[in-house]
């Protein structure tokens, strides 16, 4: 007999709030709806304060789910404000049980031509934000005696990128930050792992395409090709649905004893 959509085998995180960092759009917006679907009631973030676009999303998926939902507007790059916005989370919808590390800000520039605050930006939002929130959020979890904590890192985090110093870096860092925290909490009901994309058809990685096709003189079709080309051994993105569902297994019970991984996603090209 297959389960219906309200029994516990497809609502497993009833009663469970989640929190995804960068969820008004891409990645982050797909893990919101299939946390949402499976129960979760959700922690909208956007760097932005509400607005009719954002007000549509959350009635849009609290309808759809039948679950609390709210949104919170914050810049990751005041990392001060972080813990006061978890604390917020928690006195409106509930303490945090799964927290999401999704928000991330890209540049490409030469090294030599690498403005420095972009550097600190990057590093602030990529890396440091998520730092942030985890300090804020993994006391509620211990104390509750559960906790996912998921960073969506990248394959850039597995590997070198030219012409991407600030975002190869804070990945890299993030994936240490994520063993290092799955160690820590490595005897507890906590995890803590990441998911490392390649190629996702987001806004971040469309701006990718749009500037590569005005810098070569491409049509998008073709900018794409060649985007995938070059790091995309299966030439084909990887769809924010397939990250949602990892996220969703690492959020599940089945995964309790993964703890400390970087999942990579990308066409098979961190394999090469």
């Amino acid at each position: 007999m297959n389960p219906t959509p309200s029994s516990p085998a497809c609502r497993p995180h009833a009663g469970r709030v989640a929190w995804i960092t960068g969820s008004t759009s891409g990645i982050g917006l797909a893990v919101a709806r299939h946390l949402a679907s499976e129960g979760a009631a959700i922690a909208l973030h956007g760097q932005a304060a509400a607005s009719a676009e954002t007000d549509a999303l959350v009635r849009e998926i609290a309808q759809t789910h039948g679950v609390p939902v709210r949104h919170y507007g914050l810049d990751l790059r005041d990392g001060s404000a972080i813990a006061p916005l978890a604390q917020r989370i928690a006195a409106e919808l509930g303490p945090i049980d799964i927290l999401v590390n999704n928000a991330g800000m890209q540049h490409v520039s030469p090294l030599l031509e690498f403005p420095a605050g972009k550097w600190d930006e990057l590093l602030a939002v990529n890396l440091s934000a998520p730092f942030h929130a985890i300090q804020a959020c993994a006391p509620q979890m211990l104390e509750r005696g559960w906790g996912r904590i998921i960073n969506i890192a990248s394959v850039s985090g597995l590997v070198g990128v030219a012409r991407k110093p600030a975002y190869v870096a804070s990945k890299h860092g993030l994936i240490g930050l994520t063993k290092s925290v799955a160690l820590e909490f490595a005897t507890t009901p906590v995890t803590c792992n990441a998911i490392c994309p390649g190629w996702v058809l987001t806004p971040l990685v469309q701006r990718q395409i749009d500037a590569l096709a005005a810098r070569e003189g491409l049509d998008a079709e073709a900018a794409a090709r060649q985007l995938l080309g070059a790091k995309q051994p299966s030439q084909a993105f990887v769809t924010v649905e397939q990250v949602a569902a990892l996220a969703g297994f690492l959020a599940s019970e089945q995964a309790a004893q993964v703890r400390g991984a970087h999942w990579n996603m990308d066409g098979g090209f961190a394999a090469a």
